[in-house]
């Protein structure tokens, strides 16, 4: 499948680092299973890491976190 941001690259299983924030604070998960653009980097992930990084990024956020780096683990 050809990339939706660069139109040129195509999408290879890999791993990223996604990065959220919410206010003033900052998480950032390292490792993370996606479809990763092999032109620009752009990743697309699928609705099961997508739940679990959004949990992973909720319990962050919840317990206060300024900025907290984890590792992803499903």
């Amino acid at each position: 499948m050809k990339c939706l941001i660069c139109k040129e690259g195509l999408y290879q299983d890999g791993l990223t680092t996604v990065f959220l924030t919410r206010g003033e604070s900052s998480i950032i998960i390292k490792g993370v299973p996606a479809r990763v653009c092999d032109q620009c980097g752009e990743y697309i992930l699928d609705s099961a890491t997508t739940r679990a990084v959004l949990a992973m990024a909720a319990d962050a956020f919840d317990h206060g976190a300024e900025v907290e780096v984890r590792r992803f683990a499903a």
